[in-house]
């Protein structure tokens, strides 16, 4: 369960990432459409995965392998803390910009937001000033997750990717 949580949340952070990239590079086309399109319904499939994920993780606390002491042990559970707390931020942030703008919203076709038609500017000024640059620096933190993944395998050669591989 462990893995398939952090897997499909791996796959579904890089379609996210890799929207917002071609959005960047290409700027409005048609493929730009299709993904930004996704994009809120995305955001809130992760934020559910990462609640059920959270829940997981504090349910099988005494099961999970410790990050171990010293330095690297520290920087290990602060790393992850850092992870959770953007994953938690950035989806929670557009929630409540979108809600703050009084516009309806869609998620897989279906009525999530109704609207108020009136926007409710101090929802949505810090989500429009926070909400990219959180997601930005989420995205340094996912490198920096997977450079020690690389460390753990190819430095150190112990047993951490093995266990997240399977």
């Amino acid at each position: 369960m462990t893995r398939l949580l952090h897997w499909s949340m791996a796959a579904l952070l890089a379609w996210q990432f890799a929207g917002m990239g071609v959005k960047l590079i290409v700027g409005k086309a048609p493929i730009t459409a299709f993904w930004v399109g996704s994009h809120k319904s995305i955001g809130l499939v992760l934020l559910l995965l990462l609640i059920v994920r959270a829940v997981w993780g504090l349910y099988n606390l005494r099961v999970r392998p410790a990050h171990g002491g010293g330095f690297w042990g520290s920087a290990a559970l602060a790393g992850h803390l850092v992870l959770y707390a953007l994953m938690l931020i950035v989806p929670a942030s557009a929630l409540l910009r979108q809600y703050g703008s009084g516009k309806p919203m869609e998620l897989f076709g279906l009525p999530f937001i109704f609207g108020s038609g009136v926007e409710t500017t101090w929802m949505t000024a810090p989500a429009n000033a926070f909400h990219g640059l959180a997601a930005w620096v989420l995205l340094a933190a996912i490198f920096g997750h997977v450079v020690m993944v690389l460390v753990h395998r190819f430095v150190w050669k112990d047993e951490t990717t093995a266990r997240m591989m399977g």
